[in-house]
């Protein structure tokens, strides 16, 4: 029987460099590591409540990488914008650059707000794709430009804090209106007319999640409120979609935004 454990424990100690280098400190903190491996402490409340933040995280991050993609493909492939607002995508872009400048300026995870840096790469496609297919295609170009310029700028290590801190504070006025714009041409239009369920849901989904992983890596109350109030939003959205499923989007309005 001991000479059984013994055999345990040394292989135990052999996968332990290679596990340890994948957990540490991607998921979990070597305090953490030490609790379920070691002490076999499964059911450390603290440690899994960290386990599921990062988990939950990295899971956003992953998905934010497809979530506006679908729209991108359709405007590429019917060479059209139409229906889409060039105000809501540049407000969204704001939201966008004010988390991902918040975060960087204030050291946090890259699981607690990743999905913000993917998210406005599409975003600034879109927002590109829309000027050009409306025949502004040097517009496009130099909104890709300036917008370059100013992202450097405000990730600056000279970059006030306070500047910083008045940009993540505009996140949610920005996202109130981007959304609502959304909301009120839905109601408008009596339908939700080509909107991806996918791309709506996730969103909402994502927002949810990121006001957990929010308070647990971050301890931020602004960053929170923003998810809280970004929440809201998407699932006015969301209500929508599934208020208005079976409304058949009308012929002569399909055929004007195809």
């Amino acid at each position: 029987m001991g000479r059984r454990k013994r055999s345990v424990c040394k292989m135990a100690e052999e996968a332990e460099g290679p596990l340890k280098q994948l957990l540490v400190p991607f998921l979990l903190p070597e305090k953490c590591y030490d609790r379920f491996f070691i002490h076999l402490d499964l059911l450390d409340v603290p440690c899994l409540k960290i386990l599921i933040s990062k988990g939950l995280g990295f899971g956003i991050v992953a998905g934010s990488l497809l979530v506006k993609l679908p729209q991108v493909f359709k405007i590429l492939r019917v060479k059209s914008t139409e229906g889409l607002s060039l105000q809501a995508v540049l407000l969204e872009l704001v939201a966008l650059t004010g988390t991902i400048v918040y975060s960087v300026a204030n050291s946090f995870p890259f699981s607690s707000w990743g999905e913000a840096l993917f998210l406005m790469l599409q975003t600034i496609t879109i927002c590109f794709l829309i000027l050009h297919y409306r025949g502004h295609t040097m517009r496009g170009m130099a909104l890709l430009g300036i917008y370059v310029l100013i992202l450097l700028v405000l990730l600056s290590p000279l970059m006030p804090k306070t500047v910083v801190t008045l940009l993540q504070a505009t996140n949610m006025p920005a996202v109130i209106m981007g959304r609502l714009l959304q909301v009120i041409t839905n109601y408008k239009n009596g339908h939700t007319g080509h909107l991806s369920a996918i791309t709506v849901f996730l969103l909402f989904a994502g927002s949810l999640a990121r006001i957990f992983t929010s308070l647990q890596e971050t301890g931020d109350p602004l960053m929170a409120v923003t998810f809280i109030v970004s929440s809201i939003c998407n699932g006015l959205i969301a209500f929508q979609l599934l208020y208005y499923w079976n409304v058949r989007i009308p012929q002569k309005w399909e055929k004007k935004h195809q």
